[in-house]
């Protein structure tokens, strides 16, 4: 069971839920009068972060971080930003992973040219690098970095490692650019929800599947949405810091800020065991602490889960989805249709064989299944027993080379093997979409953390397509042993065998790169054909005119249907080159629409004519001119760029790239109904575009048209709830209203300079 408080909450002595309504309650058991305000201080989260603020009010925070931590398909883009900023040195630790452009086998020398700018970098600036295959770059920074009452960020959204006491976010590489810069990562005091852990999960449930009974119960309703999640109560005891990790991870899937839990002696017992004992203290709400919400979680009565395509929130008790099968599955096949749009198709009925679902393919591996204990687990499942000859499959990836060195010494490795698994070495790539692609029309079960769509690596394009579904290892262990039909683990005995996991980290001393505090600016940094600098871009003008290149009407746009993931991330150090994919799953059209539109706003700023370029545009600035206010108006200084209108953009990965492909196509803006992360608006910001909001539908305007918005560098200086705007169409000025979120002062000069880099160039000519 979980259940959702409809307000506040009061968490008495670690362990009474108390709603707010019944306030006196609490003085009653403590003899203290209580307030929210007050209260609220007790929790974790709180003390954390007034560690880390540099402001003078814990109102709107102001927070440096301990360390950084980015992988291959990022990290080469935040260090050039940061260098053309002025960055001289990393002044924190900053890990460098190569976990997700592993392979170096698609697009020639490109990946491995990325890991040697990585490795150069950590070199010249005074980094941490740690090369392909050691480790995926949670499982690093869990084993090496994360402490109790620390912050860390990275270039990831599954940056989550709340389990060990850490407070870590995922942002956009404009975030990192900031910090190495030594600015402060700047957000309003976010809210804290109590997650409380009751009871002790049955012996053949997985964390995945924890996991995925949370996100099933609060995505959809927004109940953590850039919160912190606060893990509490006394079924964590009941769990191990290796298990607890595999639920953590998955908090991003909420569209939560972070998460955090409270520590004990198993927590203790992780840090000593991997060599870092002083990284240990114990971390527990105060005896009263406020919770803005609370999600209750009675863990003995999670049953093993899946998590249906397109979303981690698809989420169904395995029995429930096996009694219904014909139903449930032909609810995703609609779902499939519009996610195809008429270009590929993805059946799941005709995989209903006896009254049971075959899968084509198993995956175990990365930050959430790659865990020590969830492949112990999935060890002793296949023991003796075979994945059988047919068309199911099972590859494992270990989360990192001391992992895998344990898993082999205790014989696990080859018991897999033995029953016909692949093992294979610490890679993100099943993740998402850039390694174990199934077969077309295929169904992939997946202990990874996220399954939207083509996600995998299907190509609906070229009329591929393919999905995977969410479960846990050892329900995925199960389903292997019976051939790939899928089976829940509770059909078997053989769980809860797990031995203390012996943590050998003798191959990071011989292979990882330790940097930190030792730059030598001397070292020239490896470049390559295909790492290019960021092209130049404009300032803001006071008057711009957006041309509606896009427009998606859909609950959810994705961040992997902004900028997909797979093959294209071959591309990540190539600004232009990855900008010729946005879109490209979604609406392969927009590329083309913003190009013309970039080339009409270039002969502007060589002083050519726009309207000539576009011959519309003499009668759009003939309406603009009709406008009270811009009668006189020149047109020849009014900015062009395109526009981009999705209902909720943004949710999933971290990765700038969703931002930073729309304006290197000369993108000047979006217009949502609502932000679906944090991150994503971030990455806008930071990219110089604006995060405009609609007040009403979109239904004013449509692909083609034209917005023209006044004013808006005096806008920005303002209060922001009321924007003057203009859908330009038919010989007439439509108003339509716009506002924005708040903004700090800083994100406001950041999109009036036109990008971070120049913001920052500015500050530094100016100083």
């Amino acid at each position: 069971m979980i259940k959702l408080y409809d307000s506040g909450v009061y968490l008495v002595n670690g362990k009474d839920i108390v709603p707010e309504a019944e306030a006196a309650r609490v003085a009653g058991m403590t003899g203290k009068e209580v307030c929210p305000g007050e209260a609220k201080k007790g929790t974790i989260a709180y003390s954390i972060l007034k560690a880390h603020n540099t402001a003078d009010t814990m109102d709107h925070l102001r927070i440096r971080f301990d360390s950084m931590a980015s992988h291959d398909i990022t990290f080469v883009g935040i260090i050039q930003t940061a260098i053309a900023s002025g960055m001289e040195r990393f002044p924190l630790p900053y890990v460098l992973t190569n976990c997700h452009n592993s392979l170096c086998a698609v697009g020639g020398t490109i990946n491995e040219d990325d890991h040697m700018f990585g490795l150069t970098a950590a070199q010249k600036y005074g980094g941490i690098y740690v090369p392909p295959h050691i480790a995926v770059i949670h499982q690093y920074m869990r084993e090496t970095m994360a402490g109790c009452g620390k912050m860390i960020l990275g270039s990831d959204s599954h940056t989550r490692y709340g389990a060990l006491g850490t407070i870590a976010i995922g942002e956009g590489g404009g975030e990192l650019g900031k910090q190495l810069l030594e600015d402060t990562y700047d957000i309003a005091y976010p809210g804290v929800v109590a997650v409380y852990l009751d009871g002790e999960p049955a012996p053949y449930v997985g964390p995945q599947d924890i996991a995925l009974a949370i996100v099933a119960a609060v995505f959809k309703k927004g109940y953590v949405k850039n919160k912190v999640m606060e893990f509490v109560g006394p079924g964590i005891t009941k769990m191990t810091t290796d298990y607890r990790n595999g639920i953590d991870v998955m908090t991003t899937e909420t569209t939560c800020l972070s998460s955090v839990w409270r520590t004990d002696a198993d927590t203790k017992e992780y840090l000593a065991s991997h060599g870092r004992p002083e990284d240990y203290r114990e971390l527990n709400p105060a005896d009263v602490t406020y919770y803005d919400g609370c999600v209750y979680v009675d863990l003995s009565s999670i049953k093993p889960m899946i998590a249906l395509p397109f979303h981690p929130s698809n989420a169904f008790e395995i029995d429930e989805l096996n009694a219904n099968l014909e139903d449930i599955l032909r609810g995703i096949e609609a779902e499939a249709d519009r996610v195809a749009d008429g270009r590929a198709k993805f059946t799941l009925l005709d995989k209903v064989k006896d009254g049971r679902l075959q899968v084509q393919q198993g995956i175990i591996a990365g930050c959430a299944g790659g865990n020590y204990t969830n492949v112990v687990e999935a060890a002793n499942m296949l023991r003796g027993r075979s994945c059988g000859q047919g068309e199911f499959s099972l590859d494992i990836y270990p989360s990192s080379q001391p992992v895998m060195i344990d898993l082999t010494r205790k014989g696990y490795v080859a018991d897999l093997m033995t029953a016909g698994a692949i093992v294979k070495t610490a890679f993100c790539g099943p993740c998402f979409g850039a390694g174990d692609t199934p077969m077309h029309n295929g169904l992939s079960i997946r202990h990874t953390t996220r399954n939207f769509p083509n996600r995998e690596g299907s190509k609906p394009g070229s009329g591929q397509m393919a999905a995977a579904a969410l479960m846990d290892a050892r329900s995925i262990a199960a389903t292997a042993a019976n051939g790939g039909i899928l089976t829940s683990a509770e059909q078997y005995d053989c769980w809860g065998n797990v031995p203390a996991h012996d943590y050998d980290d003798t191959v990071y001393k011989v292979r990882v790169y330790q940097g930190f505090g030792k730059a030598d600016p001397s070292v020239e940094l490896f470049d390559g054909p295909n790492i290019k600098p960021w092209p130049e871009m404009e300032a803001l003008a006071d008057n711009i005119l957006l041309k509606v290149c896009s427009k998606i009407l859909d609950e959810v746009t994705t961040t992997d249907e902004l900028i997909p993931s797979g093959e294209t991330s071959a591309y990540r150090s190539n600004p232009l080159g990855l900008a010729e994919f946005t879109l490209s799953r979604r609406d392969p059209g927009y590329v083309g629409r913003s190009k013309e539109v970039d080339r009409t706003e270039r002969c502007r700023v060589s002083g050519g004519s726009a309207a000539e370029m576009d011959a519309a545009l003499s009668d759009v600035y003939a309406v603009i001119r009709t406008i009270p206010g811009s009668e006189n108006i020149d047109t020849q200084k009014i900015q062009i760029g395109s526009m981009v209108y999705a209902n909720k953009p943004g949710d999933g990965s971290a990765r700038e790239q969703a931002a930073s492909c729309q304006r290197v196509l000369g993108g000047l803006a979006n217009i949502t109904q609502e932000y679906a992360t944090k991150r994503y608006r971030s990455n806008v910001m930071n990219w110089g575009m604006i995060p405009f909001h609609l007040k009403g539908s979109p239904e004013a305007f449509e692909v083609g048209d034209y917005i023209y918005v006044p004013g808006i560098r005096k806008a920005l200086d303002g209060d922001l709830s009321d924007i003057r705007a203009y859908v330009v169409k038919n010989g007439k000025a439509l108003p339509i209203e716009l506002y924005i979120l708040d903004m700090t002062e800083t994100e406001r000069e950041i999109v009036k300079a036109g990008c971070l880099i120049n913001f920052n160039k500015n500050r530094k000519k100016n100083s």
